[in-house]
Protein backbone atom coordinates (compact mmCIF):
# COMPACT_ATOMS: atom_id res chain seq x y z
CA UNK A 1 0.00 0.00 0.00
CA UNK A 2 1.26 3.47 -0.82
CA UNK A 3 1.06 5.20 2.53
CA UNK A 4 1.70 8.59 0.96
CA UNK A 5 -1.20 8.21 -1.39
CA UNK A 6 -3.33 7.29 1.59
CA UNK A 7 -2.19 10.28 3.55
CA UNK A 8 -2.32 12.81 0.73
CA UNK A 9 -6.11 13.31 0.62
CA UNK A 10 -6.04 14.07 4.32
CA UNK A 11 -4.39 17.39 3.61
CA UNK A 12 -7.42 18.61 1.73
CA UNK A 13 -9.67 17.65 4.66
CA UNK A 14 -8.24 20.43 6.83
CA UNK A 15 -11.12 22.48 8.26
CA UNK A 16 -9.99 25.97 9.35
CA UNK A 17 -13.36 26.78 10.96
CA UNK A 18 -13.24 23.64 13.10
CA UNK A 19 -9.64 24.34 14.07
CA UNK A 20 -10.38 27.93 15.07
CA UNK A 21 -13.36 26.75 17.13
CA UNK A 22 -11.25 24.23 19.04
CA UNK A 23 -8.56 26.87 19.56
CA UNK A 24 -11.13 29.37 20.78
CA UNK A 25 -12.58 26.93 23.33
CA UNK A 26 -9.14 26.17 24.72
CA UNK A 27 -8.12 29.83 24.96
CA UNK A 28 -11.41 30.73 26.67
CA UNK A 29 -11.06 27.95 29.26
CA UNK A 30 -7.43 28.73 30.07
CA UNK A 31 -8.03 32.49 30.33
CA UNK A 32 -10.86 31.74 32.79
CA UNK A 33 -8.43 29.63 34.85
CA UNK A 34 -5.78 32.35 34.72
CA UNK A 35 -8.24 35.00 35.90
CA UNK A 36 -9.39 32.78 38.78
CA UNK A 37 -5.80 32.09 39.82
CA UNK A 38 -4.87 35.78 39.66
CA UNK A 39 -7.27 36.75 42.46
CA UNK A 40 -4.67 35.84 45.08
CA UNK A 41 -1.74 37.66 43.45
CA UNK A 42 -1.09 40.14 46.27
CA UNK A 43 2.66 39.93 46.90
CA UNK A 44 5.85 39.49 44.90
CA UNK A 45 6.04 35.88 46.12
CA UNK A 46 2.55 35.31 44.68
CA UNK A 47 3.41 36.84 41.31
CA UNK A 48 6.92 35.38 40.87
CA UNK A 49 6.68 32.07 42.77
CA UNK A 50 2.96 31.28 42.96
CA UNK A 51 2.99 31.91 46.73
CA UNK A 52 5.09 28.72 47.09
CA UNK A 53 1.77 26.93 47.41
CA UNK A 54 2.22 24.06 44.93
CA UNK A 55 2.92 20.48 45.98
CA UNK A 56 5.79 18.48 44.52
CA UNK A 57 3.40 16.47 42.33
CA UNK A 58 1.67 19.59 41.02
CA UNK A 59 5.00 21.28 40.39
CA UNK A 60 6.28 18.13 38.66
CA UNK A 61 3.41 18.34 36.18
CA UNK A 62 4.02 22.08 35.81
CA UNK A 63 7.73 21.48 35.13
CA UNK A 64 6.78 18.90 32.51
CA UNK A 65 4.35 21.42 31.05
CA UNK A 66 7.07 24.06 31.04
CA UNK A 67 9.76 21.78 29.62
CA UNK A 68 7.76 19.91 26.97
CA UNK A 69 7.77 22.82 24.58
CA UNK A 70 7.05 23.18 20.89
CA UNK A 71 10.51 21.69 20.37
CA UNK A 72 9.52 18.52 22.20
CA UNK A 73 6.25 17.93 20.40
CA UNK A 74 6.51 19.62 17.01
CA UNK A 75 10.26 19.84 16.46
CA UNK A 76 11.34 16.39 17.68
CA UNK A 77 8.48 14.52 15.96
CA UNK A 78 9.36 16.32 12.74
CA UNK A 79 13.10 15.74 13.14
CA UNK A 80 12.58 11.99 13.70
CA UNK A 81 10.13 11.76 10.81
CA UNK A 82 12.53 13.46 8.41
CA UNK A 83 15.98 12.61 9.80
CA UNK A 84 15.34 9.53 11.92
CA UNK A 85 18.37 8.68 14.04
CA UNK A 86 19.72 12.24 14.11
CA UNK A 87 16.35 13.61 15.16
CA UNK A 88 16.06 11.20 18.09
CA UNK A 89 19.23 12.69 19.58
CA UNK A 90 17.09 15.61 20.76
CA UNK A 91 14.84 13.29 22.79
CA UNK A 92 17.82 11.55 24.38
CA UNK A 93 19.59 14.80 25.19
CA UNK A 94 16.55 16.56 26.64
CA UNK A 95 15.81 13.56 28.89
CA UNK A 96 19.33 12.79 30.16
CA UNK A 97 19.70 16.48 31.02
CA UNK A 98 17.23 16.05 33.87
CA UNK A 99 19.64 13.79 35.74
CA UNK A 100 22.09 16.71 35.89
CA UNK A 101 19.34 19.02 37.13
CA UNK A 102 18.12 16.53 39.77
CA UNK A 103 21.50 15.47 41.16
CA UNK A 104 23.39 18.77 41.07
CA UNK A 105 21.00 21.71 41.06
CA UNK A 106 17.33 21.33 42.08
CA UNK A 107 17.46 20.97 45.87
CA UNK A 108 20.49 23.24 46.34
CA UNK A 109 18.95 26.04 44.29
CA UNK A 110 15.66 25.80 46.20
CA UNK A 111 17.47 26.00 49.56
CA UNK A 112 19.59 29.00 48.59
CA UNK A 113 17.40 31.17 46.38
CA UNK A 114 14.33 33.33 46.59
CA UNK A 115 12.85 34.16 43.18
CA UNK A 116 15.55 34.00 40.48
CA UNK A 117 18.83 32.36 39.50
CA UNK A 118 20.66 35.59 40.40
CA UNK A 119 19.54 35.23 44.04
CA UNK A 120 21.69 32.12 44.27
CA UNK A 121 24.66 33.40 42.29
CA UNK A 122 24.88 36.66 44.25
CA UNK A 123 24.31 35.07 47.67
CA UNK A 124 27.99 35.14 48.70
CA UNK A 125 29.40 37.43 45.98
CA UNK A 126 29.10 41.14 45.24
CA UNK A 127 25.45 41.81 44.49
CA UNK A 128 25.40 44.39 41.69
CA UNK A 129 27.86 42.96 39.10
CA UNK A 130 26.70 39.37 39.59
CA UNK A 131 22.99 40.23 39.45
CA UNK A 132 23.52 42.28 36.31
CA UNK A 133 25.42 39.50 34.56
CA UNK A 134 22.90 36.83 35.64
CA UNK A 135 19.95 38.98 34.55
CA UNK A 136 21.44 39.66 31.11
CA UNK A 137 22.19 35.97 30.63
CA UNK A 138 18.64 35.08 31.70
CA UNK A 139 17.12 37.56 29.27
CA UNK A 140 19.21 36.27 26.34
CA UNK A 141 18.40 32.60 27.03
CA UNK A 142 14.69 33.40 27.41
CA UNK A 143 14.74 35.37 24.16
CA UNK A 144 16.29 32.50 22.15
CA UNK A 145 13.83 30.05 23.69
CA UNK A 146 10.95 32.38 22.89
CA UNK A 147 12.04 32.52 19.24
CA UNK A 148 11.58 28.77 18.99
CA UNK A 149 8.11 28.84 20.52
CA UNK A 150 6.95 31.71 18.30
CA UNK A 151 8.28 29.98 15.19
CA UNK A 152 6.44 26.81 16.19
CA UNK A 153 3.22 28.72 16.80
CA UNK A 154 3.41 30.47 13.45
CA UNK A 155 4.04 27.26 11.55
CA UNK A 156 1.32 25.36 13.40
CA UNK A 157 -1.45 27.88 12.92
CA UNK A 158 -0.36 28.55 9.33
CA UNK A 159 -0.83 24.82 8.66
CA UNK A 160 -4.25 24.74 10.31
CA UNK A 161 -5.59 27.82 8.58
CA UNK A 162 -3.88 27.13 5.26
CA UNK A 163 -1.90 30.38 5.52
CA UNK A 164 1.14 30.33 3.26
CA UNK A 165 2.04 33.98 2.72
CA UNK A 166 4.43 35.86 4.99
CA UNK A 167 1.94 38.54 5.98
CA UNK A 168 -0.58 35.97 7.22
CA UNK A 169 2.06 34.03 9.13
CA UNK A 170 3.34 37.24 10.72
CA UNK A 171 -0.21 38.03 11.84
CA UNK A 172 -0.44 34.56 13.44
CA UNK A 173 2.79 35.09 15.36
CA UNK A 174 1.54 38.49 16.52
CA UNK A 175 -1.69 36.99 17.90
CA UNK A 176 0.31 34.37 19.83
CA UNK A 177 2.51 37.10 21.29
CA UNK A 178 -0.49 39.15 22.43
CA UNK A 179 -2.07 36.09 24.09
CA UNK A 180 1.22 35.32 25.82
CA UNK A 181 1.43 38.82 27.29
CA UNK A 182 -2.18 38.58 28.47
CA UNK A 183 -1.65 35.27 30.29
CA UNK A 184 1.35 36.57 32.23
CA UNK A 185 0.04 40.06 33.02
CA UNK A 186 -3.21 38.64 34.36
CA UNK A 187 -2.17 35.42 36.06
CA UNK A 188 1.44 35.73 37.15
CA UNK A 189 3.14 32.50 38.20
CA UNK A 190 -0.04 30.99 39.69
CA UNK A 191 -2.03 31.32 36.50
CA UNK A 192 0.94 30.23 34.39
CA UNK A 193 1.49 27.15 36.58
CA UNK A 194 -2.11 25.97 36.28
CA UNK A 195 -2.01 26.40 32.50
CA UNK A 196 1.20 24.33 32.46
CA UNK A 197 -0.35 21.56 34.58
CA UNK A 198 -3.41 21.34 32.32
CA UNK A 199 -1.25 21.44 29.23
CA UNK A 200 0.94 18.58 30.54
CA UNK A 201 -2.15 16.37 31.00
CA UNK A 202 -3.44 17.23 27.52
CA UNK A 203 -0.10 16.83 25.75
CA UNK A 204 0.88 13.51 27.32
CA UNK A 205 -2.67 12.17 26.98
CA UNK A 206 -2.84 13.15 23.31
CA UNK A 207 0.57 11.62 22.62
CA UNK A 208 -0.47 8.34 24.30
CA UNK A 209 -3.64 8.12 22.21
CA UNK A 210 -1.77 8.79 18.96
CA UNK A 211 0.99 6.31 19.88
CA UNK A 212 -1.50 3.50 20.54
CA UNK A 213 -3.28 4.35 17.28
CA UNK A 214 -0.06 4.26 15.25
CA UNK A 215 1.05 0.95 16.78
CA UNK A 216 -2.38 -0.53 16.10
CA UNK A 217 -2.01 0.35 12.41
CA UNK A 218 1.66 -0.52 11.92
CA UNK A 219 2.15 -3.18 14.58
CA UNK A 220 5.62 -3.27 16.02
CA UNK A 221 7.31 -3.15 12.61
CA UNK A 222 7.11 0.62 12.64
CA UNK A 223 10.78 1.35 11.90
CA UNK A 224 10.93 -0.94 8.85
CA UNK A 225 7.68 0.53 7.53
CA UNK A 226 9.13 4.03 7.80
CA UNK A 227 12.44 3.02 6.19
CA UNK A 228 10.68 1.27 3.32
CA UNK A 229 8.48 4.27 2.71
CA UNK A 230 11.47 6.63 2.72
CA UNK A 231 13.39 4.51 0.20
CA UNK A 232 10.59 3.96 -2.30
CA UNK A 233 9.38 7.53 -2.66
CA UNK A 234 10.91 10.60 -4.29
CA UNK A 235 10.29 14.11 -2.99
CA UNK A 236 11.34 16.77 -5.47
CA UNK A 237 10.26 19.49 -3.05
CA UNK A 238 12.37 18.17 -0.16
CA UNK A 239 15.54 19.77 1.10
CA UNK A 240 18.75 19.06 -0.82
CA UNK A 241 20.25 16.66 1.71
CA UNK A 242 17.09 14.60 1.93
CA UNK A 243 16.61 14.50 -1.83
CA UNK A 244 20.21 13.42 -2.37
CA UNK A 245 19.91 10.62 0.19
CA UNK A 246 16.74 9.28 -1.39
CA UNK A 247 18.21 9.54 -4.90
CA UNK A 248 21.15 7.40 -3.81
CA UNK A 249 18.82 4.82 -2.32
CA UNK A 250 19.94 5.58 1.23
CA UNK A 251 17.67 5.37 4.24
CA UNK A 252 16.69 8.84 5.39
CA UNK A 253 16.35 7.42 8.88
CA UNK A 254 19.99 6.39 9.22
CA UNK A 255 22.65 8.36 11.15
CA UNK A 256 24.46 11.26 9.57
CA UNK A 257 21.71 12.81 7.43
CA UNK A 258 21.13 15.95 9.49
CA UNK A 259 24.53 16.10 11.21
CA UNK A 260 27.23 14.98 8.80
CA UNK A 261 30.01 16.35 11.00
CA UNK A 262 30.55 14.16 14.11
CA UNK A 263 31.73 17.24 16.05
CA UNK A 264 28.40 18.93 15.33
CA UNK A 265 26.65 15.85 16.69
CA UNK A 266 28.80 15.92 19.86
CA UNK A 267 28.37 19.67 20.30
CA UNK A 268 24.61 19.36 20.13
CA UNK A 269 24.63 16.51 22.65
CA UNK A 270 26.71 18.52 25.13
CA UNK A 271 24.41 21.51 24.83
CA UNK A 272 21.27 19.45 25.36
CA UNK A 273 22.57 17.43 28.33
CA UNK A 274 24.14 20.36 30.18
CA UNK A 275 21.71 23.10 29.18
CA UNK A 276 18.65 22.14 31.25
CA UNK A 277 20.38 22.74 34.60
CA UNK A 278 21.09 26.31 33.46
CA UNK A 279 17.68 27.23 32.02
CA UNK A 280 16.32 30.15 34.08
CA UNK A 281 12.64 29.33 33.55
CA UNK A 282 13.19 25.72 34.72
CA UNK A 283 15.25 26.83 37.74
CA UNK A 284 12.54 29.32 38.71
CA UNK A 285 10.03 26.50 39.07
CA UNK A 286 11.97 25.14 42.06
CA UNK A 287 10.93 28.22 44.06
CA UNK A 288 7.19 27.54 43.71
CA UNK A 289 7.23 24.67 46.25
CA UNK A 290 7.32 25.16 50.05
CA UNK A 291 10.27 22.87 50.91
CA UNK A 292 13.40 21.31 49.44
CA UNK A 293 11.79 17.87 49.81
CA UNK A 294 8.95 18.98 47.55
CA UNK A 295 11.53 20.37 45.09
CA UNK A 296 13.15 16.92 44.84
CA UNK A 297 9.75 15.28 44.52
CA UNK A 298 8.74 17.65 41.74
CA UNK A 299 11.87 16.82 39.73
CA UNK A 300 11.28 13.06 40.12
CA UNK A 301 7.73 13.49 38.84
CA UNK A 302 9.01 15.65 36.00
CA UNK A 303 11.58 13.04 34.96
CA UNK A 304 8.93 10.29 34.84
CA UNK A 305 6.51 12.38 32.80
CA UNK A 306 9.13 13.82 30.47
CA UNK A 307 10.88 10.46 29.99
CA UNK A 308 7.64 8.74 29.10
CA UNK A 309 6.76 11.47 26.63
CA UNK A 310 10.10 11.29 24.82
CA UNK A 311 9.67 7.55 24.32
CA UNK A 312 6.36 8.35 22.67
CA UNK A 313 8.00 10.82 20.28
CA UNK A 314 9.98 7.95 18.75
CA UNK A 315 6.76 6.17 17.76
CA UNK A 316 5.11 9.40 16.63
CA UNK A 317 8.13 10.40 14.52
CA UNK A 318 8.41 7.06 12.75
CA UNK A 319 4.63 6.96 12.43
CA UNK A 320 4.68 10.32 10.65
CA UNK A 321 7.49 9.12 8.36
CA UNK A 322 5.49 6.03 7.45
CA UNK A 323 1.91 7.36 7.29
CA UNK A 324 2.54 10.91 6.06
CA UNK A 325 5.98 10.98 4.45
CA UNK A 326 8.95 13.28 4.73
CA UNK A 327 8.18 15.04 1.47
CA UNK A 328 4.61 15.86 2.48
CA UNK A 329 5.86 17.12 5.84
CA UNK A 330 8.57 19.34 4.38
CA UNK A 331 6.31 20.81 1.71
CA UNK A 332 3.50 21.71 4.13
CA UNK A 333 3.07 25.31 5.38
CA UNK A 334 4.60 24.43 8.77
CA UNK A 335 7.54 22.53 7.28
CA UNK A 336 9.28 20.00 9.52
CA UNK A 337 7.28 21.26 12.53
CA UNK A 338 4.00 20.03 11.00
CA UNK A 339 4.73 16.28 11.37
CA UNK A 340 2.63 15.71 14.51
CA UNK A 341 -0.50 17.59 13.29
CA UNK A 342 -0.29 15.87 9.88
CA UNK A 343 0.02 12.49 11.58
CA UNK A 344 -3.09 13.29 13.63
CA UNK A 345 -4.87 14.22 10.42
CA UNK A 346 -3.83 10.95 8.74
CA UNK A 347 -5.08 8.99 11.75
CA UNK A 348 -8.31 10.71 12.73
CA UNK A 349 -9.06 13.35 10.13
CA UNK A 350 -9.64 17.05 10.77
CA UNK A 351 -11.20 16.57 14.22
CA UNK A 352 -8.15 14.81 15.70
CA UNK A 353 -5.87 17.23 13.89
CA UNK A 354 -7.71 20.17 15.41
CA UNK A 355 -7.55 18.68 18.90
CA UNK A 356 -3.86 17.77 18.69
CA UNK A 357 -3.04 21.16 17.22
CA UNK A 358 -4.94 22.88 20.04
CA UNK A 359 -2.84 20.84 22.48
CA UNK A 360 0.31 21.93 20.63
CA UNK A 361 -0.91 25.51 20.78
CA UNK A 362 -1.47 25.08 24.52
CA UNK A 363 2.07 23.79 24.75
CA UNK A 364 3.42 26.93 23.14
CA UNK A 365 1.30 29.32 25.21
CA UNK A 366 2.28 27.63 28.48
CA UNK A 367 5.98 27.70 27.68
CA UNK A 368 6.09 31.28 26.43
CA UNK A 369 4.18 32.38 29.54
CA UNK A 370 6.76 30.67 31.76
CA UNK A 371 9.64 32.21 29.83
CA UNK A 372 8.11 35.67 29.91
CA UNK A 373 7.49 35.70 33.65
CA UNK A 374 11.05 34.47 34.22
CA UNK A 375 12.51 37.23 32.09
CA UNK A 376 10.27 39.84 33.73
CA UNK A 377 11.25 38.66 37.22
CA UNK A 378 14.92 38.75 36.29
CA UNK A 379 14.76 42.31 34.99
CA UNK A 380 12.56 43.80 37.72
CA UNK A 381 13.95 41.84 40.68
CA UNK A 382 17.63 41.66 39.69
CA UNK A 383 18.37 44.66 37.49
CA UNK A 384 15.81 47.22 38.69
CA UNK A 385 15.64 46.37 42.39
CA UNK A 386 19.04 44.73 42.89
CA UNK A 387 21.21 47.01 40.74
CA UNK A 388 19.38 50.28 40.06
CA UNK A 389 17.54 50.66 43.39
CA UNK A 390 20.13 48.68 45.44
CA UNK A 391 17.37 46.59 47.02
CA UNK A 392 15.26 49.59 48.11
CA UNK A 393 12.40 49.21 45.60
CA UNK A 394 8.94 48.41 46.92
CA UNK A 395 6.97 45.38 45.73
CA UNK A 396 4.57 47.73 43.93
CA UNK A 397 7.45 49.33 42.01
CA UNK A 398 8.89 45.90 41.15
CA UNK A 399 5.54 44.71 39.82
CA UNK A 400 5.14 47.84 37.68
CA UNK A 401 8.58 47.36 36.11
CA UNK A 402 7.83 43.64 35.61
CA UNK A 403 4.63 44.48 33.72
CA UNK A 404 6.47 46.93 31.44
CA UNK A 405 9.15 44.28 30.85
CA UNK A 406 6.50 41.75 29.87
CA UNK A 407 5.18 44.12 27.19
CA UNK A 408 8.68 44.77 25.81
CA UNK A 409 9.57 41.06 25.77
CA UNK A 410 6.30 40.28 24.00
CA UNK A 411 7.09 42.79 21.26
CA UNK A 412 10.66 41.48 20.80
CA UNK A 413 9.42 37.87 20.71
CA UNK A 414 6.92 38.71 17.98
CA UNK A 415 9.57 40.42 15.84
CA UNK A 416 12.09 37.62 16.39
CA UNK A 417 9.52 34.89 15.79
CA UNK A 418 8.68 36.37 12.39
CA UNK A 419 12.41 36.48 11.52
CA UNK A 420 13.03 32.76 12.23
CA UNK A 421 9.93 31.31 10.56
CA UNK A 422 10.73 27.99 8.86
CA UNK A 423 13.47 26.88 11.26
CA UNK A 424 13.03 23.60 13.14
CA UNK A 425 11.97 24.62 16.64
CA UNK A 426 13.99 21.82 18.26
CA UNK A 427 17.07 23.23 16.56
CA UNK A 428 16.35 26.75 17.81
CA UNK A 429 15.80 25.50 21.36
CA UNK A 430 19.16 23.69 21.18
CA UNK A 431 20.80 27.10 20.69
CA UNK A 432 19.12 28.37 23.88
CA UNK A 433 20.40 25.27 25.68
CA UNK A 434 23.94 25.97 24.43
CA UNK A 435 23.81 29.54 25.75
CA UNK A 436 22.43 28.37 29.13
CA UNK A 437 25.10 25.68 29.44
CA UNK A 438 27.86 28.15 28.50
CA UNK A 439 26.85 31.20 30.56
CA UNK A 440 24.78 29.89 33.49
CA UNK A 441 25.78 26.33 34.36
CA UNK A 442 29.49 26.98 35.11
CA UNK A 443 28.61 29.83 37.48
CA UNK A 444 25.86 27.82 39.19
CA UNK A 445 28.09 24.80 39.82
CA UNK A 446 31.05 26.89 40.93
CA UNK A 447 28.82 28.90 43.30
CA UNK A 448 27.32 25.79 44.86
CA UNK A 449 30.41 23.59 45.11
CA UNK A 450 33.59 25.75 45.16
CA UNK A 451 34.34 28.01 48.12
CA UNK A 452 37.16 29.67 46.18
CA UNK A 453 34.79 31.04 43.53
CA UNK A 454 34.84 34.85 43.32
CA UNK A 455 32.85 37.72 41.88
CA UNK A 456 35.38 38.16 39.09
CA UNK A 457 35.08 34.47 38.23
CA UNK A 458 31.28 34.71 38.13
CA UNK A 459 31.25 37.80 35.91
CA UNK A 460 33.93 36.45 33.55
CA UNK A 461 32.19 33.08 33.32
CA UNK A 462 28.74 34.48 32.56
CA UNK A 463 29.76 37.21 30.14
CA UNK A 464 32.48 35.08 28.53
CA UNK A 465 30.28 32.02 28.00
CA UNK A 466 27.41 34.20 26.77
CA UNK A 467 29.53 36.18 24.30
CA UNK A 468 31.35 33.07 23.04
CA UNK A 469 28.07 31.23 22.39
CA UNK A 470 26.38 34.15 20.62
CA UNK A 471 29.41 35.05 18.48
CA UNK A 472 29.84 31.44 17.35
CA UNK A 473 26.12 31.19 16.54
CA UNK A 474 26.28 34.36 14.43
CA UNK A 475 29.34 33.02 12.56
CA UNK A 476 27.83 29.56 12.04
CA UNK A 477 25.57 27.97 9.37
CA UNK A 478 22.63 29.11 11.50
CA UNK A 479 23.11 32.54 9.95
CA UNK A 480 25.03 31.87 6.73
CA UNK A 481 25.05 29.66 3.69
CA UNK A 482 22.26 27.09 4.03
CA UNK A 483 18.67 26.69 2.79
CA UNK A 484 17.31 27.24 6.32
CA UNK A 485 19.86 29.85 7.43
CA UNK A 486 18.77 33.35 8.44
CA UNK A 487 20.77 34.58 5.43
CA UNK A 488 20.00 32.14 2.61
CA UNK A 489 22.38 30.35 0.29
CA UNK A 490 24.52 32.79 -1.67
CA UNK A 491 24.27 35.58 0.92
CA UNK A 492 27.41 34.60 2.83
CA UNK A 493 29.54 31.72 4.03
CA UNK A 494 29.72 30.42 7.60
CA UNK A 495 33.08 31.05 9.31
CA UNK A 496 32.41 28.66 12.23
CA UNK A 497 31.53 25.22 10.76
CA UNK A 498 29.33 23.83 13.57
CA UNK A 499 25.61 24.57 13.89
CA UNK A 500 25.75 24.39 17.69
CA UNK A 501 28.55 26.17 19.62
CA UNK A 502 28.37 24.03 22.79
CA UNK A 503 31.59 22.07 22.32
CA UNK A 504 33.57 25.34 22.31
CA UNK A 505 31.53 27.81 24.35
CA UNK A 506 30.77 25.54 27.34
CA UNK A 507 34.46 24.86 28.15
CA UNK A 508 35.14 28.59 27.69
CA UNK A 509 32.53 29.40 30.38
CA UNK A 510 34.08 26.95 32.86
CA UNK A 511 37.64 28.04 32.04
CA UNK A 512 36.93 31.76 32.46
CA UNK A 513 35.20 31.13 35.79
CA UNK A 514 38.29 29.30 37.05
CA UNK A 515 40.79 31.85 35.69
CA UNK A 516 38.79 34.79 37.06
CA UNK A 517 38.66 33.20 40.51
CA UNK A 518 42.32 32.21 40.83
CA UNK A 519 43.45 35.66 39.67
CA UNK A 520 41.26 37.51 42.20
CA UNK A 521 42.79 39.07 45.27
CA UNK A 522 42.86 36.85 48.35
CA UNK A 523 40.19 37.79 50.81
CA UNK A 524 38.07 39.54 48.16
CA UNK A 525 35.05 37.46 49.19
CA UNK A 526 33.57 36.87 52.64
CA UNK A 527 34.38 33.29 53.79
CA UNK A 528 31.53 33.39 56.29
CA UNK A 529 29.05 33.96 53.46
CA UNK A 530 30.52 31.03 51.54
CA UNK A 531 30.17 28.80 54.59
CA UNK A 532 26.61 29.98 55.20
CA UNK A 533 25.66 29.27 51.58
CA UNK A 534 27.18 25.79 51.76
CA UNK A 535 25.26 24.92 54.93
CA UNK A 536 22.00 26.38 53.62
CA UNK A 537 22.24 24.71 50.19
CA UNK A 538 22.98 21.28 51.68
CA UNK A 539 20.66 21.34 54.70
CA UNK A 540 18.01 23.96 53.91
CA UNK A 541 18.68 25.66 57.27
CA UNK A 542 17.66 29.32 57.05
CA UNK A 543 16.05 28.92 53.62
CA UNK A 544 12.49 29.43 54.84
CA UNK A 545 13.45 32.68 56.56
CA UNK A 546 15.09 33.89 53.36
CA UNK A 547 12.13 33.21 51.10
CA UNK A 548 9.58 34.67 53.46
CA UNK A 549 11.28 38.05 53.87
Amino acid sequence: MNVFAAAAPATSQNDPVLNITIFGVFVAVTIFIVIRASRNNKTAADFYAGGRSFSGTQNGFAIAGDYLSAASFLGICGAIAVYGYDGFLYSIGFLVAWLVALLLVAELMRNTGKFTMADVLSFRLKQRPVRMAAAISTLVVCFFYLLAQMAGAGGLVALLLGVTDQVGTAAVVTVVGVLMVGYVLIGGMKGTTWVQIIKAFLLIGGAVIMTIWVLAIQGFDLFNAAVEASQTQTYPEAQAALGEAIKNGESVLGPGLQYKNPLDFLSLGLALVLGTAGLPHVLMRFYTVPTAKEARKSVVWAIMLIGGFYLLTLVLGFGAASLVGAGTILSSPGGVNSAAPLLAQALGGPVLMGIISAVAFATILAVVAGLTITAAASFSHDIYNGVVKRGAATEKQERKVANITILVIGALAIIGGIAVMGQNVAFLVALAFAIAASANLPTILYSLFWRGFTTRGAVWSMYGGLIAAIVLIVLSPVFFGGPTSVLKTGEGTAIFPLSNPGIISIPIGFLLGWIGSITSKKGSEDPKKAAEMEVRSLTGYGAEKAVNH
